[in-house]
């Protein structure tokens, strides 16, 4: 089985789970392909008692026959129950002739995809925990699904019979970049961070696309083959996702399509208007749920419009619509030719932005600044002559605004005169419009740094390289 990469705070939730003296009831969420099963039984493994699956898209009846061959399993369980109500009662029957010292783990998979239209699955499981599991002392139950948003909505925050009844929630996130570097290289694959940093960029840090990378590939090999390739994993994983994750999930595109054709994000109107959806309640609910499962951000920035903004935030989902739908089939290398190409130079800038945002707290530690408060964003005036564009501020309680200017390049950095006449120019910008009176720091972040000029020597302040962005 796989090493367990990272993971130290969950890791300690669910290892404190079987020393505590009464019942848990812990939710685990996340995307779908981020490792929350295998999390759960390499942790616990040796406490799980039993353990079931949600069918995706299974009638009521296929889904109790599941429960019931599983449950066979375990005892001498002919019957198939009727209804989840009778499925519970047959597993607390279970677990009070399960006699045992350590805790007893229970552990329900797909959690979501059991509570069909009319199955009162989530009313069984109420009463299975609040009239049985809650009462005992060396019981810990564990729910997991990717549909992130049905898992706050109706059990983190439910407002029914689980209300207050979690006694602990996992949100399990995408690797970073220190994660997907030790997978890598736990899996024998070794890559410089140049190019870890590009596979991260196209596929994210999903450890289940990460252990498709084998040894000995190059890059250009590594995307071509899994991403361009008739049989690839990633070719086809778009609509895997999507389609398994949401009901209605044609809307769920439509907002995704309309976002990958702007580079700042949409504020709703527009993307009403780019996505042809109409406005109301579904398309709330529709971004409220790509939000949750991280394919989407929304944010407000800093200073500027006060309108929030919603952009793409996983790294395949843009990967995917800007490179493989629309890609043919053919022989020989397609990545490897299109690195000469604009429309790459404006993904790889685009794509680094957002790796960035994810590292914001690698960034401040690079600039020594972890302990002071903060508030980050970016920074938009549109509409006034001289308008400029900020791609991240760092609002510090020091009396410091750090001026980010994010490069994907793959050498040095060379600032040029145009680009520091650039820069003073947006710097005028930013504290004419915004009237601040802190300091301004301009900082760049680059793959490999900035060399050294007279330009780079009086425009900037700080200079952060990528292997900042790799610290733990």
């Amino acid at each position: 089985m796989p090493k367990l990469i990272g993971r130290k705070e969950e890791i300690k939730i669910l290892k404190n789970a079987l020393q505590s003296n009464h019942s848990e009831l812990i939710a685990v969420y996340g995307r779908r392909r981020v490792g929350k099963t295998f999390l759960i039984n390499k942790v616990l493994e040796k406490n799980i008692i039993f353990s079931f699956s949600g069918l995706n898209n299974a009638p009521l009846s296929l889904q109790l026959q599941n429960f019931n061959l599983l449950l066979s399993k375990k005892k001498k369980q002919k019957s198939i129950p009727k209804s989840w109500l009778e499925a519970f009662y047959q597993l607390q029957s279970y677990i009070e002739k399960h006699k045992s010292k350590k805790k007893r783990v229970i552990f329900i998979d797909e959690f979501p995809w059991l509570d069909s239209r009319k199955s009162y699955f989530l009313t069984a499981f109420d009463n299975f925990w609040n009239n049985f599991a809650s009462k005992q002392d060396n019981l810990v139950i564990i729910i997991c699904g990717s549909a992130a948003s049905y898992m706050i909505k109706n059990i983190i925050k439910s407002k029914g019979g689980l209300h207050n009844r979690i006694t602990e929630k996992i949100h399990l996130k995408p690797f970073n970049l220190h994660e997907t570097e030790l997978l890598l290289r736990a899996n024998k694959v070794i890559l410089t961070k140049y190019d870890i940093l590009q596979l991260y960029m196209v596929m994210g840090g999903i450890p289940h696309y990460l252990e498709r990378i084998s040894p000995s590939e190059s890059v250009p090999t590594i995307i071509d083959r899994l991403c361009f390739a008739k049989e690839g994993f990633l070719r086809t994983e778009f609509d895997n996702i999507f389609y398994s994750l949401f009901d209605n999930a044609n809307n769920h595109i439509a907002i995704i399509k309309a976002l990958a054709t702007v580079r700042r994000g949409l504020t709703r109107p527009e993307m009403i208007a780019k996505s042809k959806l109409k406005s109301g309640g579904t398309i709330t609910k529709t971004l409220y749920e790509l939000e949750e499962s991280g394919f989407i951000e929304s944010y407000t920035p800093l200073y500027g419009i006060k309108n929030r903004l919603f952009r793409i935030s996983d790294e395949y989902t843009m990967f995917y619509l800007k490179f493989i739908k629309h890609s043919k089939i053919i022989e020989g290398s397609i990545w490897q030719n299109m690195y000469t190409q604009n429309a790459y130079k404006v993904w790889s800038g685009f794509s680094f932005e957002t790796v960035c945002l994810k590292h914001i707290k690698q960034i401040k530690s690079a600039l020594g600044i972890l302990g002071i408060q903060t508030e980050t964003g970016s920074w938009i005036e549109k509409n006034k002559k001289g308008g400029a564009q900020i791609d991240l501020l760092i609002d510090r309680a020091d009396n410091v605004i750090n001026i980010c200017e994010i490069k994907f390049y793959n050498n040095e950095f060379s600032l040029s005169k145009s680009y520091a006449n650039a820069i003073s120019n947006k710097v005028a910008v930013f504290k004419n419009t915004t009237k601040t009176k802190k300091n301004i720091f301009v900082t760049f972040i680059t793959t490999f740094g900035v060399s050294n000029n007279k330009y780079s020597y009086q425009n900037i302040q700080n200079s952060i390289s990528m292997s900042s962005l790799f610290a733990e």
